[in-house]
């Protein structure tokens, strides 16, 4: 404890980082408060259907990503997520289409095209979103509206401060990368999964006390333990590097000896971070938008699609968790590139030909260690369903697992990282003491 206060000491000492924490936490205040900003025209308290919905299901996974501002029909309602979207469908047209290939490979100026490209497509996805939105929102909470004004004339404006609220957090998450301590668009997400932990863990407490049949004290402790557990297995996993000898060849330059060492190249046990669990996600959202945000008229494989507790649902969600996380190492990880740096510059490793050989013998390795890297996070993505085994409240149960617990352990770890990065520039101990941290964070985008 002594060396974490001298820690905080440290960081306030040096200037800059000083500034980038005081303007981290500045839009961060703004983000939370504009979380809580109605649409114009909108009776707060007329909300309670919209806010009822959103406590289970697929719903209070929106509500959470967007920090309880989807059940507050705040000007923020959809969050950073179609920024999300639209960001996957650039990487993987990126993969798919020759002309976003030539665009990637053009450095800084082909990032820039596609920035461009990802929030023209961001805007196309909240346009449509928007509407779906007022939609639902006009189903749920009609009587919210004020009298005298028209459902069909508040849906345009309504629309366009929808939009215009989710490009401002985008260009909220973009000033804390720039300006603040790094990773704005992940800081922004963890802001909003973590802003509904402390309601959560209140509410599991008291359904703990209060329910003779709950287990009381002894329950909460185990589920305490269990959270521990999963929280210390996914910083393993984010963590783990399988290392991979390379032999550099003696070489002459002149009079010079150049190579001759061994080196390692490490591979992640889990290269494809938090991404796959994204995907599958987005893809289980789409039984939402066959329904349009109501489950009366749908059928009864539909309803267990958009109940994330059901057996379909989470069978369904495994296999898309695998199955995207073979295909996200894959596109990440160019065993065949890997290869001819290693031929060019006379590296090999040891007992394996280079060229194809090698090649052949790096994918072997990944997708060996791929194998037991996306079981684990299958089973971390269903975990709040198990929880719900126990009893745990929904609300309190999406921290177990799934996208919410690795991208606040990817993001806490990744921006402790950037401030030991500024610490250990100006000679102070950092934050992280033990080494497997210091190999690189990951970020949840």
């Amino acid at each position: 404890m002594k060396k974490f206060i001298e820690t905080l000491k440290n960081c306030w000492k040096i200037e800059d980082l000083r500034q980038r924490i005081l303007i981290t936490l500045l839009f961060v205040a703004i983000y939370r408060f504009g979380s809580f900003v109605v649409l114009p025209g909108i009776n707060p308290g007329m909300l309670e259907k919209l806010q009822s919905q959103t406590a289970g299901g697929l719903m209070s996974l929106l509500d959470m990503f967007s920090g309880g501002a989807f059940s507050n029909a705040s000007i923020f309602a959809l969050g950073i997520m179609p920024y999300i979207s639209a960001s996957i469908v650039m990487q993987l047209l990126a993969v798919a289409v020759p002309y976003f290939q030539k665009m990637q490979r053009e450095g800084e100026s082909g990032r820039k095209k596609i920035n461009w490209y990802t929030r023209i497509l961001t805007v196309a996805i909240l346009l449509f979103q928007a509407p779906s939105y007022l939609i639902n929102l006009k189903m749920q909470a009609s009587a919210a509206l004020a009298t005298g004004i028209s459902w069909t004339v508040f849906m345009i404006p309504a629309t366009i401060i929808l939009a215009a609220g989710s490009m401002f957090i985008l260009w909220l998450g973009e000033r804390i990368t720039d300006k603040g301590i790094g990773n704005g668009i992940s800081l922004i997400i963890m802001i909003g999964i973590i802003a509904r932990l402390p309601q959560a863990f209140f509410q599991e407490v008291s359904s703990r006390f209060t329910a003779i049949t709950s287990g009381g004290l002894v329950m909460f402790i185990a589920e305490i333990i269990i959270l521990y557990a999963v929280v210390c297995a996914s910083i393993l996993l984010t963590q783990g590097v399988r290392k991979v000898p390379v032999q550099y060849a003696k070489r002459l330059v002149g009079n010079q000896q150049y190579g001759g060492a061994r080196q390692y190249i490490p591979l992640k046990l889990f290269a494809a971070n938090v991404m796959p669990i994204i995907f599958a996600q987005a893809l289980m959202f789409i039984p939402l938008a066959i329904v349009q945000y109501s489950t009366d008229n749908a059928s009864s494989v539909l309803q267990q699609l958009l109940d994330n507790r059901s057996l379909l649902y989470n069978v369904v969600y495994v296999i898309l968790v695998i199955a995207f996380t073979y295909f996200y190492t894959a596109i990440t990880l160019n065993p065949t590139q890997m290869a001819e740096d290693m031929k060019r510059n006379n590296g090999f490793i040891p007992g394996v030909k280079p060229g194809k050989p090698t090649a052949d013998y790096i994918d072997t390795v990944m997708s060996r260690i791929t194998l037991p890297g996306s079981l684990f996070i299958a089973f971390i993505a269903i975990m709040p369903a198990l929880a719900s085994l126990l009893n745990v409240q929904q609300s309190f149960s999406q921290f177990f697992g799934g996208t919410s617990l690795l991208i606040l352990v990817g993001v806490v770890i990744d921006t402790l990282q950037q401030i030991e990065s500024h610490l250990m520039m100006r000679h102070y101990d950092g934050l992280l003491n033990s080494g497997h941290t210091r190999n690189g964070g990951v970020s949840a985008y």
